[in-house]
């Protein structure tokens, strides 16, 4: 929670107050979160490696997902059928779009894409 407003005019920060990544011996942690402070850096490059944890299994789902659409398509052809469902196609893109808005076709036209190669 913060603290109460107070009445009396704030005092500006001096740089004994602020910790800065200002320091020229090592502006790598400026330089790659963006940060102004060691606190917004060190939380910045937390949720990074989160981000990074997350991305790692989309893909990783988006493989599998590549390899189930796989097992589909051989066996629609060998079935005599076609390799793309349109209408199946049309049922994904509106799940992703009423999950994500408009964006959401975008990406499941990439995902798409991926899964089936281009038509």
């Amino acid at each position: 929670m913060a603290p109460a407003a107070s009445a009396t005019p704030a005092t500006p920060a001096t740089p004994a107050t602020i910790t800065t990544l200002s320091d020229p011996a090592d502006p790598s942690a400026a330089d790659v979160t963006g940060a102004r402070t060691a606190e917004a850096a060190e939380v910045i490059s937390g949720a990074r490696e989160r981000i990074d944890a997350l991305d790692d299994r989309i893909i990783g789902l988006i493989q599998e997902r590549a390899a189930v659409s796989a097992v589909i398509q051989e066996a629609r052809i060998t079935s005599g059928g076609r390799r793309v469902n349109l209408s199946r196609e049309n049922e994904v893109l509106g799940h992703y779009r009423e999950a994500l808005g408009k964006p959401g076709t975008s990406l499941a036209m990439t995902l798409l894409e991926l899964c089936r190669g281009r038509i």
